[in-house]
């Protein structure tokens, strides 16, 4: 098989389509940034870099692709970023992979995409002509991660709940760090910038309210982890029993974040994918990147 990914990352399809079984004949990628590049090619030598997808003539692939797969870039549309959808250069990048299919017409195609706005869904559903599959990575690692995937590899349905859950992938389940706390079990928790009365209750659209780090412990969902992004403070883990605590740097309180070798597990990566990678590049790159085995699951209905 011949396949074409664009906005590539760190080749997540590619270790997908291992995974499935699916012999890779040539994968050609579009990629930019040369950290995710570095990984792909120490992990898979012979793919063939094309560089930025804004200067690929498709054209010259005509007949040439069996399967064309990418996750254009999604701030436009995620409900972390400003939501300005296909205003937004990023995501804009959306209309090249609709150039690739309608020149290439590959056998296949697999487009990913974060959940949003039902009028956007539609038009992407508009241009690609196929409805999407909503499937959540909980049911194959221990990471909530909701996706939209377009495709028309026929009959794919949802993957049979694996039942991994959080404590399954972390180094380590309880708080090493001295004190009087170490020992206790870790929690899951996120750091978000509230906007906190002197009653401490929360006043978010009150801008003479200062911006306080609050660590925040969930008492609901707390056998999966929140989904990975490339913001470390999303993902954190405490030894604090459930609430709201502010000033989380500044009073120092106890948490810690997750390592790489966590990220790869939630991502259903080989732990050592990223080695040679720096910790903080890694995370970034990871939390771009796809579910492996969401992919993988998705992929096998090719061969059915």
């Amino acid at each position: 098989m011949k396949v074409l990914s664009l906005f590539d990352g760190i080749s997540c399809g590619q270790v997908a389509l291992e995974r499935a079984g699916i012999k890779v004949d040539t994968y050609y990628a579009s990629e930019i940034n040369k950290y995710a590049i570095q990984t792909t090619q120490k992990n898979h030598p012979n793919t063939k870099q094309l560089g930025d997808v804004n200067n690929i003539d498709f054209n010259e692939y005509i007949d040439k692709i069996d399967l064309l797969i990418g996750g254009s870039p999604c701030q436009g549309f995620s409900r972390a970023g400003n939501r300005l959808n296909f205003d937004d250069p990023r995501s804009k990048l959306f209309f090249k992979y609709i150039e690739a299919l309608e020149k290439i017409k590959p056998k296949y195609f697999l487009l990913e995409n974060v959940v949003m706005k039902k009028e956007w869904q539609d038009i992407i559903t508009q241009h690609i002509n196929v409805e999407p599959i909503k499937i959540n990575s909980a049911l194959v690692s221990a990471q909530n991660r909701e996706r939209l995937y377009w495709t028309n590899i026929p009959n794919v349905i949802q993957p049979v709940d694996k039942h991994i859950y959080l404590q399954d992938i972390l180094e380590y389940l309880t708080y090493k760090e001295p004190g009087a706390i170490r020992g206790r079990r870790l929690n899951k928790a996120t750091i978000l910038g509230r906007r906190l009365n002197k009653e401490g209750k929360r006043e978010d659209y009150n801008k003479k309210v200062p911006i306080t780090q609050c660590l925040e412990v969930r008492k609901t969902n707390t056998d999966k982890s929140n989904c990975l992004t490339t913001v470390d403070k999303d993902n954190v883990l405490t030894p604090l029993p459930p609430g709201r605590y502010p000033d989380v740097f500044k009073n120092n309180l106890p948490f810690r974040y997750y390592t790489v070798i966590e990220y790869c597990r939630l991502q259903t990566l080989k732990e050592n994918y990223l080695d040679g990678c720096s910790s903080s590049q890694s995370k970034k790159l990871i939390g771009q990147g796809w579910t492996v085995d969401v992919i993988a699951h998705i992929f096998k209905y090719i061969l059915k």
